[in-house]
């Protein structure tokens, strides 16, 4: 009983996947639409913790390296976002004027 038990544990710790990845893949993927200034830089640093983490045997690498991606793709919106924003002449779109 005393293997069962062990394998039980072994098997449960191989099985956790690392949470700063999985936060670092929701702060990417919410990054996309909303809060893109805040949440990208978020997924960046969450995601290199976590590969970090990986690379030491927590696993997770794949949900890191996503993260990292997902964070700089948030940024490159958000310049995009800006950049038309100043070509229409600023902010005035929105009220319409």
């Amino acid at each position: 009983m005393a293997g069962y038990g062990t394998s039980s544990a072994h098997g449960q710790a191989q099985s956790r996947t690392n949470g700063l990845a999985i936060a670092g893949l929701v702060c990417g993927i919410v990054g996309v639409l909303f809060f893109n200034v805040i949440l990208g830089p978020l997924a960046i640093i969450f995601g290199a913790v976590a590969l970090k983490q990986a690379k030491a045997g927590r696993g997770g690498a794949g949900m890191a390296k996503a993260a990292i991606a997902l964070g700089v793709v948030d940024l490159i919106v958000f310049a995009i976002l800006i950049a038309v924003a100043a070509s229409s002449g600023g902010f005035t779109w929105y009220v319409g004027g």
